[in-house]
């Protein structure tokens, strides 16, 4: 069965289809796209109309466009829209409306993105299970997440993110969901907002979206709860707390033990266990919110739990793996998609735990979007209980100098401008047994870090 029509696509979106095709998937990208798929002509960077005729010659079943781009036949398969944006947006929501999944929505100024891979994780042995792919949880993430849907699923997973103040909102209506969870709230884009309540208020408009009878999922262990649990009481839907001071969803347990993080739940009345297949104890509160999550949408908790053993940490999530070099192996934590206070203190505490027969290395780039507090929150990294266990920090970027200089001597490494400084001088800075965090915002390219480390252990210097 087609994930879309021709006839239904043009249904949904009020364009006009020019030949009967038929697509069984949605791309944005020529780079990943597959023969089949429904091209997207957004404009961000570049004017996606510039590779409508790469898509088509790629295999592209038909190509959403606002015009008939140069090069392509008046004849080819195209959705033909008075905006692109737009457009998909309401293929979004007739992918939402056609389909009788149970919907739940996660956002939150950290764990965003691995509490979407615990829920789909926890939900697939369910039901057929749908869920956004990497970080898409913007303005055209969160539609395209929607119009990818098959209409046979039973249960949806959809990310909800923000940069600035009126953005959750429009999403959430998008998803409505039966189920919104909000992972947690911190310092972050503090540039685009006074507070840390003024962001608890961005979050808690998720709550927007909630299909009548739904439920809000919060996490009761924050100094802005109320303002989370008044936004529900105002909203009139069903409420579940969880978190370590949380009764009917609490974490009750926490032990990183070697490579794995033993956390004990304790939830509608039952203590259970859990191995998760990485350290952190924040990946177990994510773990006992996203439970609350699961049995609020229906499902069943052991089936949850089993789905959970199967979960780890994605590519720049916090995963884990090891490089063989001549002088012996290093354990590579590569967290290196993005960065805030909260997310590299957790890191930290996970570098810090993580069993070694070396030093624990941590490389450590700028943090992004903290406004006018920007260098004093950098330097209060130095103040982490963690950083005792931690042998040395590499510091990269402007504003990470200011860690560098809070740093006791024994523990300074090298501060330098960019990340490709310390990638390019990685081999006379770790050797085996060694365990390195590479961690940063997403524009201070520390995923060079990781690549550089894999380089060397393959023989190569770093590029």
């Amino acid at each position: 069965m087609s994930l879309w029509t021709a006839n239904d696509a043009a249904a949904a979106t009020g364009g006009r289809a020019v030949g009967d095709w038929a697509v069984d998937g949605i791309s944005i990208d020529t780079r990943s796209l597959q023969p089949g798929d429904l091209f997207v002509a957004l404009t961000a960077a570049r004017d996606g109309h510039d590779f409508v005729a790469q898509a088509l010659a790629k295999g592209a079943g038909a190509a959403l466009v606002s015009r008939v781009p140069e090069g392509v036949s008046e004849t080819a398969p195209l959705l033909i829209v008075d905006d692109v944006q737009t457009g998909l947006e309401a293929l979004g929501r007739a992918g939402r409306a056609r389909t009788a999944a149970r919907v739940v929505a996660v956002t939150g100024s950290v764990g965003k993105t691995s509490t979407k891979e615990m829920l789909a994780a926890m939900l697939a042995p369910q039901g057929r299970t749908h869920a956004a792919v990497a970080s898409y949880n913007n303005h055209w993430g969160v539609p395209l997440t929607l119009a990818r849907m098959p209409a046979d699923t039973e249960f949806a997973v959809i990310e909800i993110g923000m940069n600035h103040p009126g953005e959750i909102a429009p999403l959430a209506r998008q998803a409505r969901p039966h189920v919104a969870m909000v992972t947690t709230v911190a310092a972050v884009h503090l540039e685009a907002f006074d507070d840390v309540a003024g962001i608890a208020r961005e979050k808690a408009s998720i709550l927007d979206g909630l299909e009548p009878g739904g439920t809000a999922v919060l996490n009761a262990d924050l100094d802005v709860s109320p303002i989370l649990g008044n936004a529900a009481e105002t909203r009139g839907c069903a409420l579940r707390w969880f978190g370590r001071s949380a009764e009917r969803y609490r974490l009750s347990a926490v032990e990183l033990d070697g490579d794995i993080t033993r956390a004990g739940f304790d939830c509608e009345g039952r203590s259970v266990t859990a191995d998760i297949r990485s350290l952190g104890a924040h990946f177990a509160m994510n773990a006992v919110g996203a439970l609350a999550a699961v049995t609020a949408l229906g499902g069943d908790l052991d089936l949850a739990l089993a789905g959970l053993a199967d979960w780890a940490p994605v590519q720049g999530r916090g995963a884990r793996f090891t490089v063989d070099l001549p002088s012996g192996p290093v354990t590579v934590l590569d967290d290196a998609y993005n960065a805030n206070p909260t997310s590299v203190a957790a890191a930290l505490e996970v570098l810090a735990a993580t069993p070694t027969t070396g030093r624990r290395i941590a490389v450590l780039g700028d943090m992004g979007e903290l406004g006018p507090g920007a260098e004093q929150l950098h330097r209060g990294l130095a103040d982490l209980p963690a950083l005792e266990r931690i042998d040395t920090v590499h510091c990269v970027g402007p504003l990470m100098q200011s860690l560098h200089a809070a740093l006791p001597d024994a523990k300074r490494g090298q501060s330098v401008a960019a990340s490709q400084q310390v990638a390019e001088t990685l081999p006379g800075l770790i050797r085996g047994g060694d365990v390195v965090l590479a961690k940063g915002s997403l524009y201070m390219q520390m995923r060079r870090v990781v690549d550089a480390i894999r380089e060397i252990g393959q023989g190569r210097s770093p590029s």
